[in-house]
């Protein structure tokens, strides 16, 4: 019953924070009415939703973000730094990203601590064992979002590092057909977009740099910061090799791209050789005792049939 009312009264704090921060549908009624003077309905209502965007939930992390980020502050600017390549590199590029992430550590910290303190209201252990307790989840609950953020990272390099190989062959395509090293970029950031987003995404963004005036080494070192993955980085200095001193770009790409395909294979092949030995555990744990049983269970109750008669 107290984890009931205990849930109830979360639940209800959520809901005064809900509506106190929906918008009003008489606002956005006036909105429309006023903006479809001048120009269609349509236009109209796609303005409205084009506002109504930001959620609830974004909105609460601007108001309450500020406040939570205090406890998790960092004043290096070194550690700042930091995390702003992580957060980059699992895909967060937003200029609020490193307080948002700050102020989740201490949101979950607080709210694992009152799941610990609501634990042990209701199971009533000492004052020692409660303490420990909360302490515990709370703990827990500041580093959580550490470990999804290298969860992240790891799945967000997995991608791009499966898609190297297939862009650098579409690279080489492109290049040998006559279009420069910018051009080719941009043409295979487009269309590797629904194979490879995030790969595409991410040439793409080198594309924008060259344009905006960044020297084109700048901008795949820059990649390759944001990446986070060693085979980007290699190719960045097989590409920048190549320019400094007049090779074939294309014969390095291409060198480059067989390369990475013998390393995807051998990931593959070594993952493969070790399912032999994972395989072990659930074998001894789970089938072993049911083929035991299955074979062994007839004998067995026989066996003690016999010594009841005797």
């Amino acid at each position: 019953m107290t984890i009931y009312l205990v849930g109830l009264m979360l639940l209800f704090a959520v809901a005064m924070v809900v509506y106190s921060l929906w918008p009003k549908g008489q606002d956005e009624g006036d909105t429309i009415k006023r903006r479809m003077t001048g120009r269609t309905a349509k236009n109209a209502v796609a303005d409205v939703r084009e506002k109504a965007k930001a959620s609830v939930a974004k909105r609460v992390m601007e108001k309450v973000a500020p406040m939570a980020v205090r406890p998790t502050t960092v004043t290096n600017a070194e550690e700042m730094s930091k995390l702003r390549i992580k957060l980059t590199t699992a895909g967060f590029r937003g200029e609020k990203a490193p307080m948002t992430f700050l102020a989740s550590k201490t949101f979950v910290a607080v709210l694992m601590g009152i799941v610990g303190a609501s634990y042990c209201w209701m199971k009533g252990p000492p004052l020692s064992t409660t303490i420990g307790i909360v302490l515990s989840a709370a703990g827990f609950g500041f580093l959580a979002p550490e470990l999804w953020l290298k969860m992240a990272i790891g799945k967000r390099s997995d991608f791009i590092r499966k898609g190297l190989p297939d862009t650098l062959d579409m690279l080489v395509i492109s290049v040998e057909s006559g279009l420069g090293l910018d051009a080719a970029f941009q043409r295979v950031g487009d269309e590797m977009n629904k194979v490879h987003p995030i790969l595409s995404e991410e040439l793409q963004l080198v594309t924008m740099e060259s344009q905006m005036g960044i020297p084109r080494s700048e901008a795949l070192e820059n990649f390759a910061t944001r990446t986070g993955v060693d085979e980007a980085r290699s190719l960045v200095g097989v590409v920048n090799q190549a320019e400094r001193f007049g090779t074939s770009i294309a014969q390095a790409l291409r060198r480059q791209s067989s390369a990475l395909r013998v390393k995807r294979r051998q990931a593959a092949e070594e993952k493969a050789q070790k399912t032999t030995v994972k395989l072990m555990a659930p074998l001894i744990l789970f089938i072993f005792p049911a083929i035991l049983v299955v074979l062994a269970g007839p004998a067995a109750l026989k066996m003690m049939e016999m010594f009841a008669n005797q």
